[in-house]
């Protein structure tokens, strides 16, 4: 059993309550469920609400953890770190990053996160990426949730990764995006990713348009305008 709490943070993934049963399973302690809050920057630092301890597993609504994943190794954050992020396999390209990853973070972080983007890059401190593969992200899950995470994880790429990534790690990584071909969903990934893509050279000089990115009813009438309603509620 770890030593961690943990919080399992879902929206409207259609496979969240099975893979959040995989969760608990694999920690062997009690998670805690946060689902269907609006706004991400808000239901990030909600999840610092919920739990009793500084430092915390986090599980996206679409992670879905190794079943060798072995909590009882994991070694606490150490002084001025604010998150350690684990990989996870992308279904529809093969890549292995901290895309769709554990994580282990502090609460007191959250609750003083700052204006970012991508809303975990804006936590005090620094983040460590481990080198270790937890899962897969499932994002795939519906032609939507594929589309939309091409999309957004794309348009930041090309933004700018408020991690401080290379730029050629950057391009390779948008890439191997716009030519997935694996797996449920990949060509709604793809065209997600090239739309994206297009949505940072737009908006270049219009830096409140990526706001939009954390806007769910947003997100979905750009997909049904582009591709039609095919978005799958969960």
């Amino acid at each position: 059993m770890t030593g961690f709490d943990a919080v399992f943070l879902s929206y409207d993934e259609p496979m969240a309550d099975s893979l959040c049963c995989r969760l608990q399973r694999a920690l062997g302690g009690t998670v805690k469920r946060l689902h269907g809050v609006h706004g991400m920057r808000r239901a990030y630092r909600l999840c610092a609400e919920v739990v009793d301890q500084e430092q915390f597993f986090l599980a996206d609504g679409d992670f879905a953890i190794n079943a060798d994943f072995s909590p009882a190794e994991v070694e606490p954050l150490d002084e001025g770190v604010s998150m350690r992020v684990w990989r996870a396999v992308n279904p529809v390209n093969g890549l292995s990053y901290g895309y769709g990853g554990l994580k282990l973070i502090r609460r007191s972080a959250l609750r003083e996160m700052g204006e970012a983007v991508d809303v975990l890059a804006a936590l005090p401190g620094r983040v460590e990426f481990a080198q270790q593969t937890a899962g897969i992200t499932r994002f795939n899950q519906s032609p939507f949730h594929a589309w939309k995470a091409g999309f957004r994880e794309c348009a930041m790429l090309a933004r700018g990764s408020e991690y401080g990534m290379a730029e050629d790690d950057a391009r390779h990584r948008v890439a191997a995006w716009i030519n997935s071909q694996d797996g449920e969903f990949a060509t709604y990934a793809a065209a997600g990713a090239r739309e994206g893509v297009a949505l940072a050279r737009a908006a270049a000089r219009e830096p409140k348009v990526f706001d939009h990115l954390n806007d769910p009813s947003w997100l979905r009438s750009r997909f049904a305008a582009a591709h039609g309603d095919q978005a799958v509620a969960g």
